[in-house]
Parts: C-alpha cells; structure tokens; sequence
C-alpha cells in the first residue's frame, strides 16, 4: 500500500474510524440541504449504523496485538475502511448545501462521481473484513452484510453512464489515492475532495454551494474538467482494470474490477444523452417537463422543488410555475430504445400499455391521463382540492394493481410523502393509507423507500389520528419486508413508536403494531431496541389480560425475542415463566407450542431459569405436550424435560 503504513494507526486502530462515524452522525443530525440531500442523507445513514461494528472490533480483546504488526492483513482492512470513511466525511461536507446557481453542472457531475467512487470504496473496505479475526457477533455481522448490500445498490445508481475508465482506475488504485476526474495537471472541484493520508485531523475549508475551495483555486477552474459522460459514451475503447494485490481484499463474486469488465462489453449500447436525467445522470423512467422547457426524471426534480428551489437545475431560469407535465414523447421513444437494444424498461409501462401477469398487455391510456390530472391536484395551491385529489388516489390506489402502478408512474409517491407532513388531518390519513395501498405492488417499495418517507411515517404513528397511526404501523409492516428496509425502519426511530401502539392503541391498531414489530425484530439489530422501548412489559400485560384477544401475537413476538441476549433477561425478569407454564396447561395448540420454544430459548444454559421451572411445576404439562402436542411443540418440550432432568450443576 502506498503512502503511509497501516502502523500510522496501530495501538487503536478503531480510534479515528469511530471518531469520524460519530462526527457523521453530528453532521447528519443536523439535517443535510442542496440538490444532494438524498444522497448524503442516505450515505450518512449508513456510516452511522457502522459503529456496532467499529465498537465490537475496539472492544475485542486482541485487537490491539493484533495491531501490533504492519504486516497484518486485519490492520490493513481496518485502515482502508477508516480511508473509506475519511472520503465519505469530506464528500458529505462537500455535496451538502450543494446550490447549482453558483456552481454549474460540470461540477454536480463532479459529486456524482465522488458518490460512486466513496461508494465503491465502502463496498470493498466492508466486504474484505475478517469477522472471525475480530470476534464479530452474527448480530452485526448480519447488519453489516445489509449495509454493505444497500452501498452496492447505491453503486448501481451511481454507475450508469459516470462507470467510466476513470472509476477503474479509481478501483485499481489503493484506498488511499484519490482519483480525480480531471486531466493531469488541471484543477477543479473534484481535486479539492483529494485527502492526503497523512493529515488526520480535518480542516472544513472555506465553502462555496457547499463545495469547500481549496488553496489557490477558483471557481473558474471548473471549466478545465473534462466532461466524462459525453466523451465517455463517443469512446469505444475498454481498458483492462488490474486489482490490487492485497490479501483478501475483495471477494471474487462481486470484485469491482470483475463487474466493471462485465459491464464494458463492446456491444453494450451506448445510452443516448438526451434520454438521460440531468440531475441523476439516469435513464429516466418518468420524463417531465417543467416551465423552461427542460425534461427531467419526475422524482428528482420534485425533490429539487420540494427543497425550496424555484429555478430550472439546468437552465437557472426562474420557474414561472412548478407544474411538471409529462413528456409522453420522449417516454415512448425511451421505451422504444430499451426494446430494440434488449434493454429492461424503465417503467412497467411500454407505449401506453401495461403488462399483465399472464403477458399480455391492456391499453391504459385513458386511465394514465386521467389518473395524472388527479396528481396534478395534488400539488395545487387549494386545501379542498388537495383533500379531494388525495382521497380518490385513496380510493383508486385501493382498487387494483394497474392503479397502484399508474400512480407510482405518475409521480405520486413524493408527494403523498409530502402530504404525511399536513396539518390536515384528513389529508394526512388518506395520505398515509394511499402510501399503504401503493406499497403492496413490490416494485412501488423502492420508490416509497427513495422518496424518504419512513421518517414522515414514524411522525404519524406518533402524533397521527388513530386511523392515521394504524395504517401508518400497517405501511411500516409492509415496507419491512425487505430484509434491507429493516435496518433503515429500525434506525428511524418507529420501534418505540410502534410500542406505544401497542399498548394504548385500538385493537385493530394493537394488532398492526404487533404485526410490524414481529416483521422488524426479525432482524437481530432490532431486537435490542425494542427491549429498550418497553416491548417486555407490554407483550406481558396482553399474556395476562384476557380481554386482549392477542395473546397470539404476544407469543409470536416473544418467541422471535428470546434468543436474544438482553430480550432474554428482559423476559426472566418481568416474570414472564409461571404465564408461560400457565399457558403450557391451559392455552390453544399454537399458544402451548410458542410457549414451549420460549421456556427452551430462556432456560438454555441458564440454571437459575431451570430451577424456576422444576420449582413451577413445569414437569407435568411438558410431559404432556410431548406426548399430545403439534410437531414443533413435542420437538420443544422433549428438548426442555432433557434439560430438566440433567443433575443440576453446583
């Protein structure tokens, strides 16, 4: 590795990796601004959920020996993930606030590039980690596996037409080398993210737009940054990307070098410029054309709009208006494009038609300008036709899938995210349960997650309307399905809001709240939190009280909990075994069943657990179950009576 050794952090080589997640989580708490926001919102996001990691690797007890060598390759991982992060810390300060009418759109090509690059760094930085070196639990492990997962996709994004001979090189070089996307000698934006590896301690330079100057530089010099995308694309030469040599650096499946020579075919096609987002440098999937004339993707330049801009990105021209009408046009010859060069669409429609699930298609042009003038209300200046237009999407959204499809192609979803923020609380609620609605189509999930609307949804759980909270909880459950968006809900703040529910809601909002928690503590990470947020006692008092009708539930969620180490004695200490052994006597098939995994996961190595249960009384009903009871249950109380009659150990 070039430059400074691995030993420049030997003796606490966590220190300045957690000391910058930590800064992170400062900056990020105090809300991100600019064209960028999304990006650094959600960067920084994922920093922050890294610490679990760098705390367990500092409090292993041979880090510091294993440190100790600057031929190790765990030090060696170790300082490229805090070079990882040392370039995802100056990116952030650099892309926030980013304001396009000061600085023109090379240098937003420039971010862009930076994104993927410090995503890219990541990637591999996480994925060469030796967790077994390090004693990682398989909590964090798991946690950092999604992480790592969700940077990739973000890779995805940012690797359309900016993947380049210039990121190669970017990969082929050591973590410490910054490549800069200029021509040698030439200065610009991009050459100020460059970090030197030796300076540790950070000075935020003067900013302009939220891109820090450095010494000497001006503005102007962004002229000299050669535009890669165009001349990329003109290009048809491949170069061939050489690896590092570093001891497990990357894994073969999804080295960088591999997929970047996998995605340089010479027959891939070239992407026609105008068929791209100038905001995102994307294929668009739903062109729009704003009052100057220009086409943009609907969602980024609604969230330009959202942001408080009143000028054109692209242009700088005042909009006279914010009406975004849709370039069916353009659309059609994207889809033309996509078909002839057996590209996958960008959107479920082609020409007007949508796909059904046996093949065929259904011509829905009536229905797509009929349902895109609904939209266009939702954004209008009246509250009543707000309130009209957002409960017929309500209403429409609840229909079928075509109609769920249709909105979402329409651009619906960020402004239904907009509107969870109402002050009307009708709007609200026919805003939330639209959200709802919408998500049940899979592919409308990643453009409700896209769009951020899981920190509008936990406001609403809070403060909400009950109906409003309910299907708030229900949105929350069905968004959790992916195992991604877990790990996202989880750190938002919707578990103690989702506890709260639980135990001062409806029935029916009772219900949601439990059915979403089960959903989110299935990932490990998010079992601690809700112990922290109270989930014992509640899930306790519906065990005890009979007019809950949800012991059900209850058993559910405990059984998925118990495994877990503090949940574990969170539940011992409430008292929760004698409700237990009650229910292995007098409780339905299901509920003896639950109750029988629980009583094994707690009483498993844990002798004052297992006196509690011979002192119980517990002997009996776990005969008889493993005698009489289901499959799952007989399995249980077998295992549980083997445990029972071991000798007890002094």
């Amino acid at each position: 590795m070039a430059g400074v050794q691995p030993t420049a952090v030997a003796g606490d080589s966590t220190k300045i990796p957690l000391q910058i997640i930590h800064e992170v989580s400062r900056i990020s708490s105090s809300g991100f601004t600019g064209i960028f926001k999304k990006d650094c919102t959600d960067l920084a996001r994922r920093i922050s959920l890294l610490a679990h990691l760098v705390e367990e690797i500092r409090d292993s007890s041979n880090t510091l020996s294993r440190c100790s060598s600057s031929s190790n390759d765990g030090c060696c991982l170790l300082y490229d993930l805090m070079l990882a992060l040392k370039a995802a810390k100056r990116l952030l300060f650099a892309a926030n606030g980013f304001d396009p009418n000061i600085l023109d759109d090379v240098a937003r090509k420039k971010i862009v590039f930076q994104f993927q690059c410090v995503t890219w760094k990541l990637v591999k930085s996480l994925g060469s980690l030796p967790y077994d070196q390090f004693d990682i639990s398989e909590e964090v492990q798991e946690q950092v596996e999604l992480i790592r997962a969700q940077l990739k996709r973000a890779k995805e994004r940012y690797g359309g037409p900016v993947t380049s001979n210039l990121l190669s090189r970017a990969l082929s070089q050591p973590l410490d080398k910054e490549i800069n996307p200029l021509q040698s000698g030439s200065r610009g934006v991009g050459c100020l993210l460059v970090e030197k590896v030796g300076n540790i301690d950070h000075e935020v330079r003067p900013k302009l737009g939220g891109v820090p100057l450095g010494n000497g530089s001006n503005i102007n010099d962004c002229g000299q940054i050669v535009q890669e995308p165009e001349k990329l694309r003109n290009s048809s030469k491949i170069s061939e990307v050489t690896s590092p040599k570093s001891t497990g650096l990357a894994r073969e499946d999804d080295s960088p070098s591999k997929n970047l020579l996998e995605n340089k075919k010479p027959n891939s096609p070239i992407i026609p410029e105008e068929y791209l987002c100038p905001i995102s440098l994307e294929l668009m999937r739903d062109p729009v054309i704003v009052a100057t004339g220009q086409t943009y993707e609907r969602s980024f330049i609604q969230r330009w709009i959202d942001g408080g801009n009143t000028r054109c990105p692209k242009t700088q021209q005042i909009l006279q208006d914010l009406t975004l009408t849709p370039n069916i046009a353009l659309r059609s010859l994207i889809s033309d494009w996509c078909s002839k060069n057996n590209v996958d669409q960008p959107t479920a429609l082609a020409s007007g038609r949508i796909k059904r699930s046996d093949g065929s298609f259904r011509d829905v042009n009536g229905d797509i300008a009929a349902i895109q003038a609904i939209v266009r209300k939702l954004s209008s200046r009246s509250t009543e036709d707000r309130r009209a237009a957002v409960a017929e999407i309500r209403s429409l959204s609840k229909r079928s899938t075509d109609n769920r499809v249709l909105i979402a192609e329409a651009g619906a979803i960020p402004v239904l995210v907009n509107m969870l923020t109402s002050e009307d609380s009708q709007i609200q609620e026919n805003a939330v349960t639209s959200i709802l609605n919408l998500s049940i189509f899979e592919n409308n999930k990643g453009l409700i997650m896209l769009a951020d609307a899981v920190t509008s949804i936990v406001q609403v759980l809070r403060a909400g309307t009950m109906e409003a909270k309910e299907n708030a909880a229900a949105t929350i459950f069905s968004l959790s399905l992916g195992d991604e968006n877990k790990i996202i809900i989880g750190a938002s703040g919707a578990i103690p809001a989702l506890v709260e529910l639980l135990q001062t809601g409806s029935t029916r909002g009772k219900k949601d709240a439990a059915t979403a928690l089960f959903n989110l503590c299935i990932y490990q990470g998010n079992k601690g939190r809700a112990v922290r947020a109270g989930i014992i006692p509640a899930l306790l008092t519906m065990l005890t009280d009979s007019s809950s009708c949800m012991v059900d539930e209850a058993l559910t969620i405990l059984s998925v909990l118990a495994s877990h180490q503090e949940a574990k004695a969170a539940i011992s200490k409430a008292c929760t075994i004698p409700v237990l052994i009650d229910l292995l006597r007098t409780g339905l098939p299901r509920n003896k069943e639950n109750a029988a995994a629980i009583l094994l996961s707690l009483c498993k190595r844990d002798s004052v657990n297992l006196s509690c249960l011979r002192r119980l009384g517990a002997l009996l009903p776990l005969s008889e179950l493993a005698n009489s009871g289901t499959e799952r249950a007989k399995r249980k109380a077998t295992s549980l009576l083997e445990h029972l009659r071991k000798p007890l150990q002094p």
